[in-house]
This record gives structure tokens, C-alpha cells and sequence, in this order.
């Protein structure tokens, strides 16, 4: 059961404290109080855990401050929109909106390599007013002897050329919860230039510690990446992980799962699951066509296949791309290969904008039908 307190309720004050103590009539119940920072208001809820099917939802309903009560079911408990009894919220981070209405580009390469090709690709993202990027410093790879990321030693400069540049957040792998230590402690002496998306990686999609680590701290958002070879549900329990820890600034991203059903592409793509996940949860929605489909390779109509299954994902309603460009492919330390070029950027952005008008449009149409058969 969730209790939805009025927005201006003090969740230290006597409202809570007379819930609280009706609450604890039911001994076997446990209470846990979690604000929300949405994008316009701050949320407090008080979740009860345990048997709550004595607990008469009438009378917390009539109680002062209480705006309402949910009986949310056994899926999802913290992330879940149960039925639809509770809406979305998202949140705002470093001036950004993310939620299941926003629409943010995040690109740059997979690793981070020189000094050089990182400023290349901020100042490409500065003339085309692109304030979000993708860096990653810490890379799981599949041999061990491929390169593994520059590490900690390279996010002073990436930071600082952040700050330059006018890049607000940034999404960054991390494999162990010494890792955001090391962002942590590298941003605090950069002066906070930019900000720090926390990526959870698809090969550790259920490293319940990282995912409890990610979770314990509200100071970042984090981005969570589908496990390659894990059902939907798997993954939304995961993210249900990291929410049960108290962060609830969770994006949730797709990006193909593993199958030879999808030959050649590098992944089976998974994009049409894109309104499942904003219908199921609260969470905004990632798509990242580039491990999706995993090579630059041109459709007969002129269009990147990369190019097309963002566009499938953004149709479908997706809120945030994670994209990869690198300045000089052949030149990249981690796949090289996939990666668009500066050349593609304005080609990229504009097609996106094309495809997130085509959403706008169609959700408008629905809304208007809606209406008209009423």
C-alpha cells in the first residue's frame, strides 16, 4: 500500500505522526517515508510493507494530509504505475527534465580515448545546442585483453571540457561502487562543472550490490541498461532494486537483447517495448540503437539502419537516445565500427526531430479520438 501525502504536508509534521501511529496498530506492517523530487512538485509517500489487506484504505483516506491511498500489487512495488492508479513523475537533475513527456539526446563515444576527440565532440554538440553526452570511462569488455577504459585518470578533463562546453549531464558507466567514489571525488575538484548520470551496464544488469550501491545514494540519477540475455520483468525488478534502496531517478534503457533471431544486426531490437515499460512503471524510457543494431551499415534508402531504429524507439515514444560518434571511427579504442561520425550529427538530429514530431502527432490524434468517441 502507497499513501500519497498533499503536496504541502511536512513529512516530519503532526499528519504524518498521527498516519504513523494508526499504522502501528498492524505490528507485522513495516512504514518507510520517501519524497519524490518530480520535475514540478516534491512527492512524500509512505509505503507500507507487509500484510497490509487488514488496513482499511477508507479511513487513511479521510485522515489530514492524505491525498491518496494505493493498493499497489506485488510487481514493481516502488517504480510501477499499478493499473494506472499512480502517475508518472520523473525528476530534474542539473537544470534537465527527464520524465515520460522529455526528449534528450545523449551521444559521444563509447570509451573515452584522447583529450583531442572528446573536445572534438563536445564543441560539435555546443553548435548544435546538444547538452546531454554519453562518456564512458570504466568498460567491462568481453576479452580481457581489449581496452578497459582510461578509468578515473581521465574524468578531470572530461569534466572540466564538460563545463566548457556546456554539457549538463553525462552518462557514465560504473562497474563497482568504488567508481562513484571516484566521479564523486573528481566532480567536487573539477567545482561541479557538469553532471553524472549513473549507467548500470547490460553485463551487470543484476549485480544486486551495484545495483543496491547505485541505489543507497540520491546524489545522481541513474540509467539503467535491460540485461542483454534477461526477460522485461527481470529488468524492471532490478530497477525495483535500486528504487527499494530510496533513488527513485531511474531511466530505464533498451538496448536489443541477445538472440541470433536478429541477425545481422548485433541485437535482437527490442524498441516496441518502449510503451510496455511507460505503461507498467513510471520510469522515462531509453533506447540505444547503436548497440541495437551494432554496425554503420546504409539501408537502400539512403537512411543509416542506426538512423531507423532510433527512429522505431522515438515513434514509439521513447524520452532519451543513447547514441554513439566518435570524431574518427577507425581510430576509436571501442567499437569503432558502430559509431557516427561528426559528419552525421546535424543529419542525426534533425531526423530525430522529424520522428519525435511524428510521436507528438500521433499521441495527439489518439487524444482527439479519444475525445471524439466519448
Amino acid at each position: 500500500m502507497i499513501i500519497i501525502l498533499q503536496h504541502d504536508i511536512d513529512p516530519n509534521g503532526p499528519e504524518v505522526s498521527q498516519i504513523l501511529s494508526y499504522i502501528a496498530q498492524f505490528p507485522e506492517v513495516k512504514t518507510r517515508l520517501s519524497g519524490i523530487r518530480g520535475a514540478s512538485r516534491v512527492v512524500s509517500e509512505i509505503y507500507l510493507i507487509g500484510p497490509t489487506h487488514n488496513i482499511p484504505q477508507d479511513v487513511i483516506q479521510s485522515m489530514p494530509g492524505v491525498e491518496k491511498v494505493i493498493r499497489v500489487s506485488s510487481k514493481y512495488r516502488q517504480i510501477g504505475k499499478h493499473g494506472g492508479q499512480l502517475d508518472e513523475l520523473g525528476f530534474e537533475y542539473n537544470g534537465i527534465t527527464f520524465n515520460q513527456n522529455s526528449f534528450h539526446i545523449f551521444m559521444g563515444p563509447c570509451a573515452v580515448d584522447t583529450p583531442e576527440n572528446v573536445e572534438t565532440m563536445m564543441k560539435h554538440m555546443k553548435e548544435y545546442g546538444i547538452t546531454t553526452a554519453r562518456m564512458g570511462a570504466y568498460k567491462p569488455r568481453t576479452s580481457p585483453y581489449d581496452f578497459q577504459g582510461h578509468g578515473k585518470k581521465c574524468l578531470p578533463w572530461v569534466f572540466e571540457m564538460a563545463g566548457r562546453y556546456g554539457i549538463k549531464v553525462i552518462a557514465m558507466e560504473v562497474l563497482k561502487e568504488e567508481h562513484i567514489e571516484e566521479i564523486d571525488s573528481a566532480l567536487q575538484e573539477a567545482g561541479n562543472p557538469t553532471g553524472v548520470m549513473l549507467q548500470i551496464g547490460t553485463r551487470n544488469a543484476q549485480n544486486f550490490e551495484l545495483l543496491k550501491a547505485v541505489g543507497s545514494q540520491d546524489t545522481y540519477p541513474v540509467l539503467y541498461k535491460r540485461g542483454m540475455g534477461l526477460t522485461l520483468e527481470e529488468s524492471l525488478n532490478a530497477c525495483e532494486y535500486i528504487a527499494s534502496e530510496g533513488n527513485r531517478n531511474i531511466v530505464f534503457c533498451l538496448r536489443g537483447v541477445k538472440t541470433r533471431l536478429g541477425d545481422p544486426h548485433r541485437n535482437m531490437v527490442d524498441f516496441a517495448h518502449v510503451p510496455v515499460v511507460k505503461r507498467l512503471t513510471r520510469l522515462p524510457v531509453c533506447i540505444d540503437p547503436t548497440h541495437s543494431v551494432g554496425s554503420k551499415d546504409l539501408a537502400p534508402d539512403g537512411i543509416y539502419e542506426i538512423f531507423h531504429a532510433a527512429s522505431q524507439g522515438t515513434v514509439a515514444g521513447a524520452n532519451m537516445i543513447l547514441v554513439e560518434f566518435h570524431p574518427r571511427p577507425e581510430e576509436a579504442l571501442c567499437d569503432g565500427p558502430q559509431a557516427l561520425t561528426m559528419q552525421d550529427m546535424e543529419h542525426f538530429i534533425q531526423d530525430m526531430a522529424i520522428s519525435r514530431k511524428a510521436y507528438e502527432e500521433r499521441r495527439d490524434l489518439a487524444s482527439r479520438m479519444a475525445f471524439k468517441n466519448i
